[in-house]
């Protein structure tokens, strides 16, 4: 139960350290600073996503779940950062797409090609003609990136199913060979040391076996919009809780054939507080994720919410949770605006506290320790978001979620100590001149400075056992 009270640090894998000048950031980088991670009082960390990848979407669309992305480094540069984080007492968690993966994954191109045992792979239609005889999708399912969600293959002369961009094919996890396949890439990461995985768009795993439209939501007349259809056929479908607890057994026999800490999973889901419950354990105490991510804080608060407003949202998780777990607080993450930039610089310090100080477990997006904030003014010919980029230049930068995601901030050296490199693959933010890691090291008192101490706070017996009350 090494993790009912850790503090995760999420490390995205391209803006944190660079070791080889390219602008982008890898795995050696990260292995150089995991000595950060100690001085700080950080014991585990979780990589978005470093699996090989076209990078349409930036590590979320993986061509080989086997193998490293190569501009992060090789599996042997994987290696030599468990060591060195096992000799530091550094966990390290996964970030894991199961939803689906790359149209250039070799499962899709054989199944494209209906090769034996794979073609149902992937989930597949024939669609429609209208009275005009122009082809048309199965259905009136819409793309979370807009549009639809049915991507037409000209090779297989059918429509495959994408609910996110055309280059993420959705797996068929009706198929038991799907199933399998993803046990196999769970193991094989396993064995290689890492402590868990943190399963990314549980959500969206499952779909209606029939097909049927979705209703429509009534919240807005774009078609195209994701929002434009009520979500009952192709998210938060049962199915889930059974895989989820299937991967528990998998992940609990794994720890008990092996021996050491026991390996976790936790799961991203924008859905309702009912269904979050039952990530932890179903009606019949069966257990699935250690625990499904928590993102009140991102999703109901805001600079403008009230005391009262906190007091609601961290009693309901707490009163709804199944006994025996562990709740957690997620305060920032690589899709949401950060802290400082969401409730206001003056917030910074109140919102670490806050998280560090709360029952149960505090997910630290990497940089919030410092208050860094989101750096809005990149132009458009700097934006590399695939969904900003999709949306056009007069739209792009209320979609476009590069302005969190730009370089750590270590230092005020060149590219603030990022990178060595002449640019960087999204530009630093201005501001790293003074808000920087080492002037905050340095400085009396600095955000820096009382999330460490926090860090320390959160040992104590009262913090970790003592009771809770909210007022």
């Amino acid at each position: 139960d090494w993790w009912r009270h850790e503090v995760l640090y999420q490390i995205y894998p391209r803006s944190f350290q660079d070791s080889d000048g390219n602008g982008i950031g890898d795995l050696n980088g990260i292995t150089s600073r995991l000595e950060y991670f100690a001085q700080t009082g950080i014991s585990a960390v979780w990589l978005s996503p470093i699996m090989e990848s076209p990078m349409v979407d930036f590590g979320y669309d993986i061509s080989n779940y086997t193998n490293i992305q190569p501009e992060y480094g090789t599996l042997q540069d994987f290696d030599a950062l468990i060591a060195k984080a096992n000799e530091l007492g550094i966990k390290v968690i996964l970030d894991f797409v199961p939803n689906h993966s790359s149209d250039r994954h070799a499962w899709f191109e054989k199944s494209a090609a209906r090769e034996a045992g794979y073609e149902d792979f992937y989930v597949w239609q024939d669609g429609t003609l209208d009275e005009q005889g122009a082809r048309q999708p199965p259905n009136n399912w819409r793309s979370v990136f807009s549009g639809s969600a049915w991507q037409w293959h000209e090779g297989r002369q059918q429509f495959y199913l994408r609910q996110f961009t055309y280059a993420q094919p959705d797996l068929n996890y009706r198929n038991p060979a799907v199933v399998q396949a993803m046990d196999d890439v769970m193991l094989f990461w396993l064995r290689r040391g890492v402590a868990g995985f943190r399963i990314d768009a549980i959500i969206y795993i499952y779909e209606d076996e029939q097909l049927r439209d979705e209703p429509l939501s009534g919240s807005t007349t774009d078609s195209n919009s994701v929002d434009y259809l009520e979500h009952i056929y192709t998210r938060n479908l049962p199915e889930v809780f059974d895989l989820l607890q299937h991967w528990r057994r998998l992940l609990d026999d794994f720890s008990q054939a092996h021996g050491g800490p026991q390996r976790i999973m936790m799961t991203e889901g924008y859905t309702d507080l009912q269904r979050l419950m039952k990530y932890y354990e179903d009606d019949n105490g069966v257990q699935g994720a250690q625990f499904p991510f928590n993102f009140d804080f991102i999703t109901e608060l805001n600079a403008n919410s009230s005391a009262p407003d906190f007091v609601y949202i961290i009693q309901r998780w707490v009163i709804y949770m199944p006994p025996g777990h562990s709740a957690n607080w997620v305060m920032g993450n690589h899709d949401n605006p950060r802290v400082g930039s969401r409730f206001g610089a003056a917030a910074i310090d109140a919102m670490n506290m806050l998280m560090m100080t709360l029952p149960g477990i505090g997910i630290t997006y990497y940089g919030e320790e410092l208050g860094m904030l989101d750096y809005r003014d990149i132009s458009w010919e700097q934006t590399v978001d695939q969904p900003a980029c999709e949306a056009g230049e007069a739209n792009y930068k209320w979609i476009s979620r590069d302005p969190v995601r730009t370089p750590m901030q270590w230092s005020n050296e060149t590219n603030a100590g990022f990178s060595s490199a002449a640019s960087t693959w999204l530009p630093v933010h201005p501001n790293y001149m003074q808000l920087n890691l080492q002037a905050q090291q340095q400085a009396q008192r600095s955000h820096y400075k009382i999330y460490q101490s926090l860090l320390k706070l959160r040992q104590w017996p009262a913090l970790q056992q003592g009771s809770f009350m909210a007022q």
